[in-house]
């Protein structure tokens, strides 16, 4: 069996990385690839709502919830007084796909793209961050790594797909 592949999207706040990704796994599904994401939280969150049985249950002491329907299902997991898994171990829980996209863990130990716009004035990660394949910015610097056009989500595509060597398919 063959190494999971992985690719993060890192950066700042504000930098787009959610509205990047929303149009880069349409086309990485669109060439047949199977994609998984784990997008990570810096704050507290809650998918579940006040009063629904779910809720209801993880209240009163379950430590895993998994709620299903004809649709989706999804597991609610209380870390209570552990400490928070790291992505190995969520990655193991995920189906079997062709690539998990990993929003955040800006200091992860996995390749990342980094998303970077001029406007918000935050530095470069790849300054820092040797696991840093390629750069999304609306900057026309010449950049040490990669840039890809933060505007062209194709190119970001084309790039996903030719450095985990997928096989192009012609649509």
């Amino acid at each position: 069996m063959s190494e999971q592949k992985i690719i993060g999207f890192a950066g700042f706040s504000g930098s787009g990385k959610t509205t990047l990704l929303e149009q880069v796994i349409p086309l990485l599904t669109a060439h047949g690839l199977r994609i998984s994401l784990i997008k990570h939280a810096h704050h507290n969150f809650d998918i579940d709502k006040p009063g629904k049985d779910s809720f209801r249950h993880r209240e009163a002491g379950a430590k895993e919830v998994l709620i299903v329907s004809g649709f989706r299902w999804a597991l609610m997991h209380e870390l209570r007084e552990e400490e928070e898994p790291s992505m190995e171990t969520l990655c193991k829980r995920l189906s079997p796909c062709d690539l998990v996209i990993v929003e955040g863990y800006k200091y992860s130990e996995i390749p990342k793209i980094e998303v970077h716009r001029v406007e918000t004035s935050h530095p470069h990660l790849y300054n820092e961050d040797k696991r840093i394949v390629a750069v999304a910015t609306d900057s026309k610097d010449k950049l040490p790594v990669p840039s890809l056009d933060i505007n062209a989500p194709q190119q970001v595509a084309d790039f996903i797909l030719n450095h985990f060597s997928f096989a192009k398919k012609t649509l």
